[in-house]
């Protein structure tokens, strides 16, 4: 049987429901966040990939939408081993916590209302081809903006933003898309932080372009910089750099690495994974699976060894 926390405890998946009525399903008034957790088959242990630093994340972005959860980050954090333990977990796995306000009400407000928060696992796999690469747009679709939906927030009803851009990309036959901010600059993917390579260089936007503040972002950043001895920039960043860029790669908790090997009908690179991204992605999933010491300090294991 699978179980989901809903509101304070652990339920099957089937009863995990909210009421037609509930005010966060209208008006998109949710926070969530989007965890892997990855089997480590030798060490025979599941390993959660920055939790304390997701539900960092989650609780500080519900404190901005006036959500102030009955949870620590420790509680959530221990709900979560919990979760994949009652489900019997051995395998990758996402998890996707989601805080919402559970009131039977209908006017668009962020006061007066009860926050609740449910937590449950979900079999993704790929979310994008992160072992060929693969072919995004410059979607016509600008990024919100941070003085009208803040993109450093995981907000529900953001999203439709993620939701026109990545269609209009599908529908045009490619992967994924990539948005401008208001400035015109590039600003990530439909929900990816993106890198360039340009001369041995790093370079990816500010948290000033409009972007999410991604966990996976700073993580690469640190690959990179210590590992990889490669320097990373952050600046704006001009559409035109994409089509003179030596490689390009996405990153998120849900995209990993992913290679980027063609933008707009141009090849990056010679169309194939560039090296540095080659590079970067065997030692990021060593890194989540627990296979590099040092970086074991990213992992929360699951079961007791």
């Amino acid at each position: 049987m699978e179980y989901a926390f809903f509101e304070g405890r652990f339920v099957p998946i089937e009863e995990a429901n909210i009421n037609i009525k509930t005010n966060s399903f209208h008006y998109g008034t949710a926070i969530f966040e989007g965890l892997r957790a990855y089997w480590n088959e030798r060490e025979e242990q599941l390993y959660i990939l920055f939790a304390r630093e997701h539900y960092e994340r989650l609780i500080r972005n519900a404190r901005s939408l006036f959500m102030d959860l009955p949870y620590t980050v420790d509680d959530l954090v221990e709900i979560t081993k919990d979760l994949l333990r009652k489900n019997e977990i051995r395998e990758d796995v996402y998890i996707r916590p989601i805080v919402y306000f559970k009131d039977l009400a209908l006017t668009p407000k962020l006061i007066g209302y009860t926050p609740e928060i449910a937590i449950y696992t979900y079999n993704f796999g790929r979310y994008l081809d992160t072992s060929k690469g693969i072919r995004v747009k410059v979607s016509s679709w600008r990024r919100n903006d941070d003085n009208s939906i803040p993109s450093r927030w995981k907000v529900a009803g953001a999203y439709i933003n993620s939701a026109l851009a990545k269609t209009e990309a599908l529908m045009a036959g490619y992967d994924e898309a990539l948005m401008l901010n208001s400035q015109g600059f590039v600003a990530e993917g439909s929900g990816e932080n993106i890198f360039l390579i340009r001369d041995g260089k790093a370079i990816t936007p500010s948290y000033s372009d409009h972007i999410l503040e991604g966990i996976t972002r700073k993580a690469v950043i640190t690959l990179l910089r210590n590992d990889l001895l490669v320097e990373v920039e952050e600046r704006p960043v001009a559409r035109s750099e994409l089509y003179v860029a030596d490689e390009i790669f996405l990153t998120g908790t849900a995209a990993e690495v992913t290679p980027v090997i063609e933008v707009d009908n141009r090849k990056v690179g010679g169309g194939k994974i560039g090296e540095i991204t080659r590079q970067l992605q065997e030692i990021y999933f060593n890194a989540v699976r627990g296979r590099v010491e040092r970086y074991k300090s990213w992992l929360t294991p699951v079961y007791e060894s």
